[in-house]
């Protein structure tokens, strides 16, 4: 099939995406399109514009204080590459690599992707991990939405019709950190079936300072396993805690069934990843 018809914008400001989002009645904003242009192409999307913000001056990546701040437009490629990301932020970093091939990184966007809010993919699960806070402009100014507030539903988010994601803010992890990214998919770099993605920090003494455990594929929005990182935080992470703190972590998805995996199978898996991931992010810690 081919994308019905719509007109086309290529924004050169800020400001003049942002009127075209606020007139027209059903804009959509075009990054990589990596995923938005095959949704053309079936008809699931039908906007009356295009709005195409490739031209605009937002992709960065930047060290500011304890954050690293990434431009919405910023490439996959150029962030998985990154060193600043790679010494900062790892765990951004190894979770990049699951994402598509290098192809769609290469034209991929790091805010498209957020914005996307598919529940299955890598970077909104990272984002939640992290804490990560997005900063989104409108024609009223800048406000700030915290990744756990932004995603509301499998494919939806707090944005606004008339609000463009610009740039996300995420803390830089503490010495003595470890991370891991363990998911499950049907084929090499599909979209996951289950991600569980993890960072481990520990104290001088070798016991769990925090943890932070999210996963994708197992909800309508990413989930944070808030009870299973309790559990873990101030012991030593011995295998019998680590495998009470995956149960947990997969008690807490509300996993749909499709044709790829029904419910039981997905939360089993989320389980078993969980223990694989936070293992590992434990053992990368010391």
């Amino acid at each position: 099939m081919k994308a019905a018809a719509f007109d086309y914008l290529r924004a050169s400001s800020v400001d003049e995406a942002l009127e075209a989002l606020s007139t027209a009645e059903n804009a959509k904003v075009l990054a990589g399109g990596q995923s938005l242009v095959p949704l053309l192409n079936r008809r699931l999307a039908r906007p009356s514009v295009l709005v195409d913000i490739n031209g605009l001056d937002l992709s960065s990546i930047q060290r500011t204080n304890d954050h690293l701040v990434l431009g919405a437009l910023t490439r996959h490629r150029a962030v998985e590459t990154s060193p600043l990301v790679a010494r900062d932020l790892p765990l951004l970093t190894e979770a990049l690599r699951h994402v598509g091939h290098v192809a769609i990184r290469n034209r991929g966007t790091f805010g498209g992707s957020l914005a996307h809010a598919d529940p299955a993919a890598e970077l909104p699960a990272v984002a939640v991990a992290l804490d990560a806070e997005f900063t989104v402009r409108g024609e009223h100014g800048l406000r700030t939405i915290s990744a756990r507030d932004f995603f509301t539903g499998s494919g939806q988010t707090a944005l606004e019709a008339d609000e463009l994601l610009v740039e996300v803010r995420l803390p830089v992890l503490p010495a003595r950190t470890g991370h891991a990214v363990e998911e499950l998919s049907r084929r090499s770099h599909d979209l996951a079936l289950v991600a569980v993605f993890v960072t481990v920090t520990l104290d001088a003494d070798g016991a769990c300072e925090q943890a932070r455990i999210a996963i994708a594929g197992a909800g309508p929005t990413p989930i944070r396993a808030i009870a299973a990182e309790e559990s873990l935080r101030g012991s030593v992470l011995t295998p019998a805690l680590i495998a009470g703190a995956a149960r947990e972590a997969a008690a807490a998805t509300d996993p749909a069934s499709d044709l790829h995996a029904p419910a039981d199978y997905r939360r089993d898996m989320a389980a078993v990843l969980a223990r694989r991931a936070i293992t590992r992010a434990n053992g990368s810690a010391r």
